[in-house]
């Protein structure tokens, strides 16, 4: 009688586990499916983020690099006219320079304009 208590007690035992193993099983199911979405969501905004960072570097560099090729077309133009302002004086401190500089200075005038030569 002792013998079949501990039987029929163990096997109610058995039978109460049995359903909370299950309760928990299903519980911890649906945690990993929780936690499965959530690191999912975070995959997707992470990728967001770096695709949306990478776009904006994109456009930084692409504004960056026509601000330098404006800076550099700028600087050969004033390269180049240097160049041409250092002959024209050149050639103004050469032999009979101060000839040759009054002669452009009549071709820059318009023909209209009174002219006033100093010497």
């Amino acid at each position: 009688m002792i013998f079949s208590k501990y039987v029929e007690d163990s096997r109610i035992l058995h039978h109460l586990n049995q359903e909370q193993f299950c309760k928990k099983n299903m519980a911890s199911k649906k945690e990993k499916n929780l936690l499965g979405y959530i690191y999912l969501l975070l995959k997707i905004s992470l990728f967001l983020l770096s695709f949306i960072s990478l776009i904006k570097i994109g456009n930084t560099t692409q504004l960056r690099i026509s601000r330098l090729k404006e800076i550099k077309d700028s600087y050969l133009y004033e390269k180049d006219r240097f160049k041409k302002l250092t002959n024209r004086f050149d050639n103004l401190l050469s032999l009979q320079g101060q000839q040759r500089f009054m002669k452009d200075q009549d071709q820059m005038i318009s023909r209209d304009v009174m002219r006033v030569i100093w010497r």
